[in-house]
């Protein structure tokens, strides 16, 4: 097994597993994957979710940065306060010697450089996990997945994929490929899922896709705790409810009667990147792999994210029927 890039068999699950009576009942959902640590992007999910009246789910990877015991507390109390559900990083935190370093399962594309500096990441980040044997123990015991029901919507939550729990398949890239199309339309149908929330691959994908008579739409937060997009400091939360967004959507979809959206969630980028910078200087690993993104947003634009849907104005636009 090479650290980082292969995963454990036990990260596998079939998407007929879905298939069961609803985890969550709920009118408004806020699904919040790639938190990574971020304090300020947590105080700002809080009240959101406040403003709202939404359930919280966390997606997984909760921790990341967060090295500072006092951050690490804070936000893995705060986390099993609601409800969530495992990714990679808290179940190698559980794990001392699994082998699977990260456990991002990353792909032939990343850089060694990136998923080195990744498993270095990992290992200091659980020096600090340890000191908290209990938060340990209750993120051991989270699940791999989620389901809920929102209105007439059933949702899949999970940190990867349909059957794995750091899969890469509901990846923009991958969505868009034609090959992955048996897959998809197979994982929809076992499973029963009009949506599959998702985080892990880092960067945000909204898509919906036409299987004979029937939809499906996987909506993939990218992170809650870093930007997304260049030129941007916020993050992004997935919002799944019976009622009108309250706040303006970056693009969005509707299932059944129920909205399907993301949304920008404006964290104090300054305090967090103040944050960021005590616990990494610059030369530590993920100053090198993170700091530029922190600042400045990846390569990555809203129109990879949802190119064939979005919201101009409050205007929901389904730019299908213009390209037909």
């Amino acid at each position: 097994m090479t650290p980082g890039r292969d995963c454990p068999l036990s990260y596998r699950y079939s998407p007929r597993s879905f298939a069961r009576d609803p985890d969550i009942v709920a009118g408004t959902i806020l699904v919040v994957g790639g938190l990574y640590g971020n304090v300020e992007a947590l105080e700002a999910v809080l009240a959101l979710a406040a403003k709202d009246d939404a359930a919280i789910v966390f997606n997984g990877d909760f921790h990341w940065f967060d090295t500072d015991p006092a951050d690490y507390d804070r936000i893995g109390r705060s986390v099993l306060g609601h409800f969530a559900i495992r990714g990679n990083v808290e179940t190698e935190l559980a794990d001392d010697d699994s082998g699977a370093g990260c456990g991002c399962g990353y792909p032939e594309e990343v850089d060694d450089g990136d998923v080195d500096r990744s498993n270095v990441i990992h290992a200091k980040l659980l020096e600090t996990a340890r000191r908290f044997p209990e938060l340990r123990a209750s993120q051991r015991a989270l699940p791999m997945n989620l389901t809920a029901r929102v209105g007439r919507a059933s949702v899949g939550i999970v940190h990867g994929d349909a059957s794995s729990l750091a899969g890469w398949n509901f990846a923009h890239d991958r969505l868009d490929d034609p090959k992955q199309r048996r897959w998809l339309e197979g994982a929809f149908a076992e499973s029963g899922m009009d949506v599959f929330a998702s985080s892990h691959t880092c960067l945000p994908a909204c898509r919906e896709f036409a299987f004979g008579a029937t939809r499906g739409i996987v909506i993939n937060n990218g992170a809650a705790g870093m930007p997304n997009f260049a030129g941007t400091r916020h993050g992004i939360v997935t919002r799944i409810s019976t009622r009108p967004s309250p706040v303006p959507s970056l693009y969005g979809t509707e299932c059944h009667g129920t909205f399907v959206d993301a949304l920008a969630l404006d964290f104090d980028a300054q305090a967090f990147e103040r944050r960021f910078l005590a616990s990494w200087p610059e030369g530590s690993p993920a100053h090198v792999s993170y700091y530029r993104r922190i600042t400045r947003g990846p390569r990555f634009s809203l129109a990879q994210a949802a190119p064939l849907r979005t919201e101009i104005s409050g205007v929901r636009l389904d730019l299908n029927k213009f390209w037909g």
